[in-house]
C-alpha cells in the first residue's frame, strides 16, 4: 500500500499524497466512478483521489460529491471541505470538518521557467530574484512552488475565475530543509491573509492551505 506521505494538521484537517502503484481493481473494492473517464491513467487519479478522502475520513460519503461550475467537487451540505489534486503517479488529498482547504501536487521542472511572466507578478518575480542562484534545480524549484502555491488557492477558493497575478499576491517565504511556507493575500471583494505550506520529496513539491 503505497501511502507516501500523511499530515494530520490538527483535530479537524488531515492530508495525504498516495504513489499510484496499483491496478484500477484495487481502488474499486473501495471506491466507485460516477462519470466515464476514457484515459486510463486519468481514471486512477481520479480513484485514487477518492479512495484517499476516505482513508483520511473514514465514512467520507464520495457518492455525494458533486462538481460546481468552478469544476471544484464539493459535498452540497459541507459535512466536510477537501481538496484534490493530481500529478504524474501521485493523487493529493486534504479533507477538513470546519474551513475550506486547497492542495496542490506538482512534479519540479525546468519548463516553469518559461511561464513564469504569465503567473507572477513584478513583486513575485523580485521575491523569486531574491532566492535565484546559480543552483538551476532550486530555481526551478521555488518557481514549480509558487506555481503551486497559487494553484491551492485557487482550489481553496473554488468560486470560478481569478487572475493568477492580481487576485493572489504573494509576499513572503520561508524555506528551510525542503519545507516551510509563504505568506500571501487573497484580493478580491475583500482582502485576505493566507499561509499556504509546503513540502518538498526531492522533485515533488505539495503545498496546502
Amino acid at each position: 500500500m503505497p501511502l507516501f506521505y500523511q499530515h494530520n494538521i490538527n483535530d479537524s484537517t488531515k492530508l495525504a499524497v498516495w504513489h499510484i502503484a496499483e491496478n484500477e481493481d484495487f481502488f474499486l473494492e473501495k471506491v466507485s466512478i460516477k462519470k466515464e473517464i476514457v484515459h486510463s491513467h486519468k481514471r486512477l487519479q481520479h480513484l485514487a483521489g477518492r479512495y484517499l478522502l476516505q482513508l483520511l475520513q473514514p465514512g467520507f460519503p464520495i457518492h455525494e460529491i458533486r462538481i460546481a461550475e468552478s469544476k471544484k467537487p464539493f459535498l452540497f451540505d459541507e459535512k466536510f471541505h477537501f481538496s484534490i489534486s493530481h500529478c504524474r503517479e501521485y493523487a493529493a488529498a486534504i479533507v477538513s470538518k470546519d474551513k475550506p482547504v486547497g492542495i496542490d501536487v506538482e512534479l519540479v521542472t525546468p519548463k516553469i521557467q518559461l511561464v513564469k511572466t504569465r503567473f507572477l507578478n513584478e513583486s513575485e518575480l523580485a521575491l523569486y530574484s531574491t532566492f535565484n542562484d546559480e543552483s538551476t534545480t532550486l530555481n526551478d524549484q521555488v518557481l514549480t512552488l509558487f506555481w503551486s502555491a497559487k494553484e491551492t488557492i485557487y482550489k481553496w477558493h473554488g468560486k470560478g475565475v481569478l487572475s493568477f497575478k492580481n487576485n493572489m499576491k504573494l509576499k513572503e517565504l520561508f524555506f528551510e530543509k525542503e519545507q516551510g511556507f509563504i505568506n500571501a493575500q487573497f484580493i478580491k471583494e475583500e482582502r485576505i491573509d493566507l499561509k499556504i505550506e509546503f513540502k518538498f520529496f526531492e522533485a515533488l513539491c505539495l503545498a496546502w492551505l
